[in-house]
């Protein structure tokens, strides 16, 4: 369907690229917000990553798919923005994790609280480790789909997932001792 809008682009129809901002721009700012770790930085990365792929359109090949394509795009200009504002966090090594049974970690936590909890700690990790855990558990990319769409060879990527689960544990556990100690006082 992407493919019948961007020819009617590249045609000179430049409404009709108003479908693919609509269709994407959602997954792109969580995208963005995952890697720039703030919203206003991220609606200003999609800004710009729908304006490169608008400009660039002809340079997509017909068989290529639009969702790849523009992710790559998104994601070069996430991390050139991050890059700007230099607002990485990064955990330091010593910080090992103990891996245990990660439900365990959200016993006595509601559906509600467990998601919370979550989300502010994914804020707390690396962006990139941010962004693999993002494509890969939210949005269902495999490992050869986040080599694409990253740009990273495989082994980068499997390293990085690996790091961001230990990464997310080790801050989700703080997260859950802070709510315990904030909830007993």
């Amino acid at each position: 369907m992407d493919s019948v809008y961007i020819q009617n682009v590249l045609n000179g129809s430049t409404e009709d690229f108003r479908y693919l901002i609509k269709k994407y721009k959602d997954l792109a700012f969580s995208v963005a917000v995952s890697v720039v770790k703030n919203e206003f930085d991220a609606e200003e990365v999609v800004q710009e990553a729908f304006i490169k792929a608008f400009k660039n359109l002809s340079s997509l090949k017909k068989k290529s798919n639009f969702k790849t394509w523009f992710y790559r795009i998104l994601i070069n200009e996430a991390f050139k923005r991050l890059k700007k504002i230099k607002s990485d966090i990064i955990l330091p090594n010593d910080q090992a994790p103990d891996v245990e049974n990660f439900e365990d970690t959200f016993k006595g936590f509601n559906d509600d609280e467990q998601k919370y909890i979550v989300a502010e700690s994914l804020k707390k990790i690396p962006s990139n480790e941010c962004l693999l855990l993002q494509l890969f558990y939210l949005e269902g990319h495999s490992i050869d789909q986040l080599t694409n769409l990253t740009g990273w060879s495989e082994t980068n990527v499997k390293v990085i997932l690996h790091r961001a689960r230990k990464h997310l544990l080790v801050v989700v556990k703080a997260m859950m001792e802070n709510e315990l100690t904030i909830c007993k006082t």
